[in-house]
C-alpha cells in the first residue's frame, strides 16, 4: 500500500478546511441530495462527500457507507487531492497503490474509484467528491466531466454554507454558524463526559465609539476584539460575533478553574492592545462565564441565556461603581 504525499501546502490548505467551520457539523440535505445524485447517475452503491484533514478524512455527506471517518493513510482521497483532475481507480487490486489497502482486502472491498477535487473558495484542494463500487467499472471522458460538474455543487453548497455562518466583518462565525457548532460540540461533551463553558462578551461604551470617532472607527474596534479573542481562545474553541457588540466564545473539555485562567490571560491581551493601540479610546468589555451543567442546560441555548444574565450583572456592576 502507497501513502499519498503531503501536499506542498498543507499546512495553509488545512488552516482553509479549518476556516471552513464544516468538519463534524451534522448532517445536511443539500450535501446529502448530491451524493444521492452522484449514486443514482453513475449507478454506484456508494458517494461520499469526503474532507481530508491532517490525520483524517471525515466525510459531510455519505450514502451507501456506514462509517463517518477514516484513517488518511488508507484514504483514496488522499491521493487524488495531490491532482487537479477527476482520479479514476478501475480496479484497485491491480493499481500498486491500493491492491493490499485494508479498504480494498476488507469491508468495504473498494474495486472501483472515482473522486474529483473539491476546492474552497481559496482554491485549496480540500477533498473530493468521489463514488466507489465493489465490482471493476471503467469511467470515460463523459463520466469525468459529469463527475467534475457535481464537485463544482459541491464547491458552490460549501461556500454558501461558509457565508451564511459566517460574520462578514470579523470572519468569525455569525450567531446561527456559532449556535450550529457549539451544540454539535455541547452533545460531544455530553457524549464523552468533559466538561464546558461558555464565555458571553458585551463590549463597554461600544456607542460612544462610534458616536465620537464614526462607524468605520466602530467596526475597526469590533474586528480588534475579534482578533483577540481569535489570538486567546484555542482553534478547538467555537468563537462567534452574535451580532452588533455581543461575542461569545464556547470552550470544549475545560474545567471552571482553567476557564478563570483563560480570561485573565485576555484581560491582559486587551490591557496591552488598550496601552499599545493609540486610538483615543480603549476597549472595554463586560463577560459572562458559566459551566456546563447538564441538570441545567439541555442546548446551547440554555448556556447563552445563563452566561447573558451574569454578564448584564457584571455591566450594571460597573455602571453603578462610584
Amino acid at each position: 500500500m502507497k501513502i499519498a504525499d503531503i501536499p506542498v501546502n498543507e499546512q495553509a490548505r488545512v488552516d482553509d478546511l479549518h476556516k471552513l467551520n464544516i468538519l463534524d457539523t451534522p448532517p445536511e440535505e443539500r450535501f446529502d441530495r448530491l451524493t444521492r445524485l452522484a449514486r443514482r447517475l453513475f449507478s454506484v452503491p456508494t458517494a461520499v462527500v469526503s474532507l481530508v484533514d491532517a490525520k483524517r478524512q471525515w466525510f459531510k455527506a455519505r450514502v451507501g457507507m456506514d462509517v463517518c471517518e477514516m484513517g488518511r493513510d488508507v484514504s483514496f482521497c488522499s491521493h487524488a487531492i495531490l491532482r487537479d483532475e477527476v482520479m479514476v481507480v478501475s480496479n484497485a487490486l491491480e493499481d500498486s497503490r491500493f491492491h493490499d489497502n485494508p479498504l480494498v482486502v476488507g469491508d468495504p472491498y473498494i474495486r472501483f474509484y472515482a473522486g474529483c477535487p473539491i476546492r474552497s473558495p481559496q482554491g485549496y484542494k480540500l477533498g473530493t467528491l468521489c463514488i466507489l463500487d465493489t465490482i471493476p467499472r471503467e469511467f470515460d471522458e463523459d463520466d469525468k466531466v459529469m463527475l467534475a460538474d457535481l464537485a463544482r455543487m459541491v464547491e458552490q453548497e460549501m461556500a454558501a454554507v461558509h457565508l451564511a455562518t459566517m460574520d462578514e466583518l470579523t470572519k468569525l462565525s455569525n450567531r446561527r454558524g456559532f449556535e450550529s457548532l457549539s451544540e454539535h460540540a455541547l452533545s460531544m461533551c455530553k457524549r464523552l463526559g468533559k466538561p464546558a463553558s461558555l464565555l458571553y462578551f458585551d463590549l463597554d461604551l461600544f456607542k460612544q465609539i462610534n458616536d465620537r470617532f464614526g462607524h468605520a472607527e466602530g467596526d475597526r474596534a469590533l474586528v480588534n476584539f475579534a482578533r483577540i479573542l481569535m489570538g486567546n481562545f484555542r482553534e478547538s474553541d467555537v468563537i462567534g460575533r452574535l451580532g452588533g457588540d455581543e461575542f461569545a466564545v464556547f470552550l470544549t473539555n475545560t474545567p471552571a478553574q482553567e476557564t478563570q485562567a483563560v480570561l485573565g490571560h485576555l484581560e491582559t491581551a486587551v490591557n496591552e492592545y488598550n496601552r499599545d493601540s493609540k486610538r483615543g479610546y480603549d476597549l472595554l468589555y463586560s463577560v459572562g462565564a458559566i459551566e456546563y451543567d447538564p441538570a441545567s442546560h439541555d442546548t446551547i441555548g440554555d448556556l447563552m441565556s445563563s452566561a447573558d444574565a451574569l454578564m448584564y450583572q457584571q455591566k450594571k456592576r460597573r455602571r453603578e461603581a462610584p
